[in-house]
């Protein structure tokens, strides 16, 4: 499920677009304020942003900055300056659209999906991937840790593969659940805790300078990758 980011002051308008967004199967996160949005983005990676221009705190443009800074995720503005100019600095700062208020709700939706099939790429995914001394075989199902083949249970080795598949991604348990056990899964959402902590003994020998299951407290989990220095 693709996450979105809704960064707007105005709680009534961010309400309804989070409405509609859950409506269209996008998991939505809110934020009503700059500082509050940047505290978010260091957290996660959402797979699209709207964006205010009028913030408190930090503005709509000092967050575009920010953004393009650190990522290519994709960004449409949301603004009452209705001006060819403002759209113009947006689209030139980095932003992929640019809605004018007032807005109907299912024109958002529709912007939200045309730029995210414009931004997403064919998925092409590597038969093995290599975090320092962790080795990931995806296609034999087989994970070593300093050459030593690790030993998981089929679930556990499932999520594992799941999250190196991803690497710098945030899921919630939900997210975990549907993608890597399936929606027929039955058992508490507790049980990715449980793995996650197994995951974790599993790769006690992993060096930390190298990489981590990490736990955002009240997000989820990420599985981060460091790039050696």
């Amino acid at each position: 499920m693709k996450t979105i980011l809704i960064i707007e002051d105005e709680r009534a308008i961010s309400r309804v677009l989070k409405v509609y967004l859950e409506k269209a199967k996008y998991e939505v996160v809110q934020a009503f304020d700059g500082d509050e949005a940047v505290h978010l983005l260091q957290t996660m990676q959402p797979s699209l942003v709207l964006l205010d221009v009028m913030l408190p705190g930090r503005d709509g443009w000092d967050l575009l900055n920010y953004i393009r800074e650190r990522s290519a995720c994709p960004v449409i503005m949301l603004t009452a300056l209705g001006q060819t100019q403002q759209k113009l600095m947006g689209l030139n700062q980095g932003a992929d659209d640019y809605i004018t208020k007032p807005f109907v709700a299912e024109e958002v939706v529709a912007r939200v999906n045309a730029v995210l099939r414009r931004s997403t790429p064919m998925a092409v995914h590597p038969q093995a991937k290599v975090f320092g001394h962790l080795k990931v075989d995806f296609k034999a199902h087989l994970i070593t840790l300093h050459g030593v083949e690790l030993t998981l249970t089929p679930r556990d080795l499932s999520l594992l593969l799941f999250l190196a598949q991803h690497p710098n991604q945030l899921f919630t348990r939900e997210q975990l659940i549907e993608c890597v056990w399936g929606l027929d899964y039955e058992g508490s959402d507790r049980a990715v805790d449980l793995a996650i902590k197994r995951i974790r003994q599993s790769l006690i020998h992993w060096p930390a300078t190298q990489g981590e299951i990490r736990t955002m407290r009240g997000l989820g989990y990420q599985f981060c990758v460091y790039e050696p220095r």
